[in-house]
């Protein structure tokens, strides 16, 4: 098999987070080659260890949560609590590269490892702090969650229809957009650490990261004082532009060109709503979109939505059918990119994502399965030229290998 992709080969992260923002961060680095070494409490660990849908594995501090986003790093126990645990950070963070955390703001600085203290240790240090609304402001000090941020940032002010929302997305949008951008920025700092010799303090808010993925929806209230309304699968900006009925399951169509409105119009057999004085203009068809989706769902239902979606697909109209995540984890397409890959957890082959970016046409993918809580302590100590781990540190990781 061919090694996954190197580029941050030989940097090492010091991964102090927990559940999902932070731990999405760093599996996105391990996924590009980086040495993650998880720094977890004694005896707990990652509260996602206990997270997902198999009790089984919940019980076993293995759940589905954790394995999703920390395969390929290694684990080591630390009491911060105490001073040889504070004594074992000091040591890594000296040979690391990179230090990401998602405590409340002050709780690392409380423990010793404030900026000034860390810099003092390492000064090429990247480190990155995330949190639900940044290191300093108001809000500061408040704990956050996902749908917190979503309602907060207004995600969910607009999602849903006028008679549903405001909803909040299915999946937890804003810790993952939180982990990206702190991904991302890890990346650019460690640029100009190798460039200049200068560490960087990364200070990510996941408020605030939300409100910047929400493209044109911010800018027309900033720029032209526009507040969205809430429209369901509608697209404001375009029509025929949403979800569709067909004979058969639901349909995206975004016949946002004129081109493409007529392309869609000849293909549904319904040549005659081009030229329609209702629907001949962007503007006109916008404002008589209910009208144009009754005529274009009367033609759609003569066929499936996956034959449509060739037919549609055949001619330039961008049309893609509405799944479940089990039918969007098997396409051909998503299969043939190889993004879902499998690793090891005690001996059973269990299905990851890797990145959903290729490197050089390769696939990023895990180098191995999700550690066992300490697994590698006795391991990492011995890189440090630890000349004898206390006992406590050892047997926590020895005993749970």
């Amino acid at each position: 098999m061919t090694p996954p992709p190197a580029l941050l080969e030989g940097v090492r992260v010091l991964d102090l987070t927990n559940v999902l923002a932070g731990p999405y961060a760093c599996y996105q680095l391990a996924l590009l080659g980086a040495d993650v070494v998880k720094v977890e409490v004694p005896g707990q660990g990652d509260l996602a260890r206990q997270l997902g849908a198999d009790p089984a594995r919940n019980a076993d501090r293995m759940g589905t949560s954790f394995i999703a986003q920390n395969s390929g790093k290694r684990s080591i126990e630390v009491d911060l609590k105490s001073e040889d645990g504070r004594a074992t950070l000091r040591r890594l963070v000296a040979g690391a590269d990179v230090l990401c955390e998602n405590f409340r703001p002050g709780v690392l600085e409380r423990l010793g490892f404030g900026w000034e203290e860390l810099r003092a240790i390492n000064p090429r240090l990247v480190y990155c702090a995330i949190s639900g609304f940044g290191q300093d402001g108001p809000l500061r000090d408040r704990p956050a969650y996902d749908q917190i941020i979503q309602g907060l940032s207004g995600m969910m002010a607009t999602t849903g229809d006028p008679s549903t929302g405001p909803l909040r997305a299915g999946y937890p949008v804003a810790d993952t957009l939180g982990g990206m951008a702190a991904a991302m920025a890890v990346a650019a700092a460690l640029v100009r650490a190798r460039r200049d010799g200068v560490g960087a303090r990364l200070d990510v808010s996941m408020l605030e990261t939300a409100i910047t993925a929400m493209g044109w929806v911010v800018s027309n209230q900033l720029i032209a004082g526009v507040q969205h309304e809430p429209i369901g699968n509608e697209n404001m900006t375009a029509a025929p532009s949403g979800t569709f009925a067909t004979g058969d399951g639901l349909i995206n169509i975004a016949a946002n060109k004129a081109e493409q409105f007529a392309a869609l119009c000849v293909a549904v057999g319904r040549p005659d709503l081009v030229t329609d004085e209702r629907f001949a203009e962007r503007e006109t068809r916008k404002r008589h979109r209910a009208a144009l989706r009754a005529e274009l769902e009367a033609a759609l239902a003569a066929r499936s939505a996956a034959d449509w979606e060739e037919r549609l697909a055949a001619v330039g109209v961008p049309a893609g059918r509405v799944l479940s995540v089990a039918d969007a984890l098997a396409a051909e397409q998503v299969v043939a990119r190889g993004l879902v890959q499998q690793v090891e957890v005690d001996g059973e082959p269990v299905p990851v994502l890797g990145h959903g970016v290729r490197v050089d046409g390769q696939v990023s993918r895990p180098r191995s399965g999700p550690p066992r809580l300490g697994a590698h302590t006795a391991e990492v100590l011995a890189e440090l030229d630890a000349s004898e781990p206390t006992r406590a540190e050892v047997t926590a990781g020895e005993g749970r290998r």
